[in-house]
């Protein structure tokens, strides 16, 4: 591949201002993660394209061109952004000649109708582009998310110029973010972030500084009184103070996330330290008190909120999937800041997101998505998702804010944009699959089956005529890891990462090995939820029991012992890997929902092999129990086990 075709591979974040830079010239090619992109293609995008088009995203644009237009369908009046996200997912099948016919209409059909409906000053909104609508453009700036919906229509353009050389969305992007830069000149702000990615986004492809002084200008107005509050207090919105005194993650998950991105964004192109010390804080706040163990942000359903520090109730986690994908655009954005130099620990968090909190958001099959992620679901529970009265049991196939599944279409289409880095002289790897990594200087084929086994074998193809480092992240989680280069031993380094550079040639192999027992994980004994309670993984995985696998108990009667857990057998099941634990059943001593202790007799136990599956699979089998916190047999029934 040559250093012009690797341009044109140009991925969703492309900075030169970091520690390290993205690398654009992957191919993800085998795996789970290319088994998911095949999934997007073949089951969740043409599923998408049909909700779209039966909820009335599109006729909504389309209408605009009528004389006498038909009502604006949906509650919602940032709707068109869900056409964004998914174009943007729709850009990286195109570019990758992966799509279908269908797709590719589909996408010629929404820009042509953005090209035509899009107002003479460059407006762009089919809710207050509507003569009937209640409201003025830019009148509610707290709930009218026209500047959030700008920004996913810059992500769209950006992504559909890069990957196939398609400028006409981003004449339109600029044209409205031209408006914005002119309307927000001195002053306001959006209750919703995400512009300040898009807007910096922008600034990297066309060069206009106007679009990074905007962006950065959103960041610092936030907390001066500049957005009027409605329904929730200012901390929901990230402005009851500004943003570099915030104490802690706060309010809103996704528009918390989404912030910090953008923010982080900012300080990649002008390196504003104080803008990083802010961030470095809020994000090691959050890992250490606000962030469940899956990875997922916000533990309140009625307002989308992170809540307080250990405030991570099991069975209400709402931790939204599209928080999920926004922590993992903040990590990404902290790691290109730092490179090697302490960036491992935004990718541990990266990772744990990726395989955890994003990916249970997805059905099995592609084609029904959880708006929030439990970890835990009771016998009569009944799943309630996004603003809706009543819900199916599980997963669903589209939401009257379905905000959730477009974004997972255009995440799950760029995944190969965050398997590697580069810096001058040397590559790092920062997601192990089954790819195909270009640089102007190396080529490498990486073979493994992560997460399911921690082997993982990388293949000069190409190498530079002199010396070269090859840099390989080393997960959190991992002890005992090794290195080789052809069949010899390497220094397995520190802090996260080895570094490999020598002189290679075409044909040398690297053989990274990352142990993958079973572990047993406590929680803070502050976290009162889970306090006493044990979970397990493996790897990246975090793992559940459902009740389909303890027919012969209840879940919630399962008790493990941490030693039964270290001991645990992985098997191979289906396409995954499952956990298989001696444990046994201790039912409630008493009906009494607090009874006086200690209880003087406790029933019997019975010895049951528990069968433990990944938590992001959980729920493709109907709606059943499901834990990923279980019982230990200390405190059980009020009592230490002796």
């Amino acid at each position: 591949m040559t250093s012009k075709q690797v341009k044109a591979l140009a991925g969703a974040v492309r900075t030169a201002s970091g520690a390290v830079r993205p690398v654009p010239g992957v191919r993800i090619t085998g795996g789970l993660l290319h088994d998911w992109q095949l999934r997007n293609g073949r089951a969740t995008i043409p599923h998408t394209i049909d909700r779209l088009r039966e909820a009335g995203n599109v006729a909504n644009l389309s209408r605009l061109l009528e004389q006498d237009p038909a009502p604006y369908r949906g509650r919602y009046p940032f709707l068109d952004t869900d056409l964004y996200k998914t174009l943007e997912g729709l850009a990286y099948e195109l570019g990758d000649g992966l799509a279908e016919e269908p797709v590719r209409e589909f996408y010629e059909e929404v820009v042509t109708l953005l090209e035509r409906v899009q107002a003479p000053d460059g407006y762009l909104n089919s809710y207050f582009q509507d003569p009937a609508a209640t409201k003025k453009p830019w009148e509610d700036l707290a709930w009218g998310h026209e500047l959030y919906n700008l920004g996913h229509l810059i992500q769209a353009a950006v992504a559909a110029n890069r990957r196939m050389g398609d400028d006409r969305l981003l004449r339109v992007a600029s044209r409205f973010a031209d408006l914005a830069a002119e309307r927000f000149a001195e002053s306001g702000v959006c209750g919703h972030p995400e512009v300040e990615m898009a807007l910096v986004e922008l600034f990297r492809e066309t060069g206009e500084r106007r679009y990074l002084d905007l962006a950065a200008a959103f960041v610092d107005r936030r907390g001066r009184g500049e957005l009027k509050h409605s329904i929730f207090a200012g901390d929901y919105f990230q402005d009851h103070v500004p943003f570099r005194e915030l104490p802690s993650v706060t309010g809103h998950a996704v528009r918390m996330a989404y912030l910090a991105a953008g923010a982080a964004d900012v300080h990649l192109e002008t390196g504003d330290a104080s803008l990083f010390e802010a961030l470095d804080r809020l994000w090691d706040d959050m890992v250490a008190a606000k962030l469940y163990i899956t990875g997922g942000l916000g533990s309140r359903h009625s307002d989308e909120a992170i809540g307080d520090r250990y405030e991570l109730p099991s069975e209400r986690a709402y931790t939204e999937t599209c928080a999920a994908i926004a922590v993992m655009q903040w990590a990404w954005r902290m790691f290109l800041t730092t490179g090697a130099t302490g960036g491992a620990k935004y990718l541990d968090v990266f990772e744990r997101v990726l395989y955890n909190a994003y990916a249970v958001g997805l059905s099995a099959d592609g084609r029904a998505f959880f708006y929030d992620n439990p970890l835990q679901r009771r016998p009569d529970h009944e799943q309630r998702s996004g603003a809706e009265p009543d819900g199916e049991p599980l997963r669903r196939a589209w939401f009257g804010c379905p905000c959730c599944p477009p974004n997972i279409v255009r995440w799950m289409a760029q995944l190969a944009d965050y398997v590697a880095a580069e810096r001058d002289g040397a590559v790092l790897i920062t997601t192990y699959t089954t790819a195909r990594i270009e640089t102007a200087e190396l080529g490498l084929a990486m073979e493994t089956a992560y997460p399911w086994d921690g082997d993982v074998r990388l293949t000069v193809e190409r190498a530079p005529g002199g010396p070269y480092g090859l840099t390989l992240r080393i997960p959190g989680w991992a002890r005992g890891a090794t290195v080789t280069v052809n069949g010899e031993p390497q220094d397995a380094g520190s802090g996260g990462w080895v570094t490999l550079e020598r002189r290679w040639s075409a044909g040398d192999e690297v053989r990274l090995t990352l142990p993958m027992p079973v572990r047993a994980h406590g929680s803070h004994p502050y976290l009162d939820a889970t306090r006493g309670a044990v979970s397990l993984a493996r790897g990246p995985l975090v793992y559940c029991v459902e009740q389909q696998d303890s027919s012969g108990s209840a879940v919630d009667d399962l008790v493990v012992g941490v030693p039964e857990i270290l001991a645990a057998a992985a098997e191979r099941k289906d396409d995954s890997v499952v956990l298989r634990v001696a444990a046994h059943t201790a039912p409630p001593a008493s009906a009494e929902p607090y009874p006086e202790l200690p209880i003087p007799e406790t029933p019997p136990e019975t010895t049951v092999m528990a069968t433990f599956v990944p938590y992001f699979l959980w729920g493709n089998r109907g709606p059943e129990a499901m834990r990923v916190w279980v019982r230990t047999p200390n405190g059980t029934n009020g009592k230490k086990a002796t």
